[in-house]
Formats: structure tokens, C-alpha cells, sequence
């Protein structure tokens, strides 16, 4: 996974990240979130973990949900200066949605790993231990990754909520 520079603003932006999956918990679906902004760091949307919102719908990750909204409301040249911040790594649908976009750049919080290790074997969560960096790689365009960033923090959003559905 590559180590870029970070911005002024990620860390900022990845806790209003932190803020959508706190948003969704509260709405009752899983604590996922994700927001994104422009090349200046303008925040342009913001989207919450969708599964019991959206009917049960597996599909509907925060990161997922952001980047088909994304790819309606924006030209591709615009969403590759576009960064996505969420509060865990993309999974790998999720990274392939984001690489269809076409949203150049992704900052996250917690690794898929840790989550795997912090979710168990969970029916509603059976997390894939695949960085997404290796999805983002095998693409015909660049996405930068930057990640784990503020780890434990994004942790914190997940462990409450696991521990009570097992």
C-alpha cells in the first residue's frame, strides 16, 4: 500500500468520516462511514453504512453508496483530484467501486485486517483480509492510498458494536 504525504486536512476529514459511521450507528445500521472532497479538501458529500436502511441490502457500504453517488454527480476528471475518507479500508467491492468512479485518491482509518480480527466470523460482517491497495493496483489508472491513519480511533467506532452481536 503506498505511503503518501498527507494533507492538512485528512485528519479532518477522516473524522467527519468517523462522524457518518457514529450517524449510521445511532440510524441503526452497521458504523461505516465515508465522505469526499475535492482536490482543495471541500467537503462534497457524505454517506453512512446502508444495510438496514437500505432493506438488508449487503451491497450497501458507506464507500460503495459514496462512489455510485459520486460517479452520477461528477465528470471523471473530476472525482481522479477527488479524495474518499472513510473510517475502515475498502473492501474489495467497494475498492472496485471506487476505481469505476474514478476517485483518485482514498485516506482510511482502520485496515481490513484489524477489522477481521476485531469482527470475528460475523454473518452480517464476513470481512475480506484484502487490502485495497492490491485491488487498486491491479487497475489501469492510479488511485492513492493513504492508510492506517488514525487507527485506534476508527477502531473504537467498531468494538462496542461487534462485542453486542455475538
Amino acid at each position: 500500500m503506498a505511503r503518501q504525504p498527507i494533507r492538512s486536512y485528512d485528519e479532518d476529514l477522516l473524522r467527519k468520516a468517523f462522524d457518518m459511521a457514529r450517524k449510521a450507528r445511532e440510524g441503526g445500521d452497521h458504523p461505516f462511514g465515508s465522505v469526499l472532497a475535492d482536490a482543495n479538501g471541500a467537503l462534497l458529500m457524505e454517506q453512512g453504512n446502508g444495510y438496514s436502511s437500505e432493506g438488508g441490502d449487503r451491497t450497501a457500504h458507506a464507500e460503495r453508496m459514496l462512489a455510485s453517488r459520486a460517479a452520477r454527480a461528477y465528470p471523471l476528471d473530476f472525482l481522479s483530484r477527488c479524495t474518499l475518507y472513510t473510517s475502515a479500508e475498502p473492501c474489495a467491492m467497494c475498492a472496485g467501486a471506487i476505481y469505476w468512479a474514478g476517485i483518485g485518491r482514498v485516506v482510511f482509518g482502520q485496515t481490513e485486517k484489524s477489522l477481521k480480527d476485531q469482527t470475528g466470523d460475523h454473518e452480517e460482517n464476513p470481512t475480506l483480509d484484502l487490502p485495497c491497495g492490491i485491488v487498486f493496483s491491479a487497475g489501469q489508472r492510479q488511485t492513492e492510498v493513504v492508510g492506517p491513519m488514525l487507527e485506534e480511533e476508527a477502531a473504537q467506532l467498531q468494538a462496542e458494536f461487534w462485542e453486542n452481536k455475538h
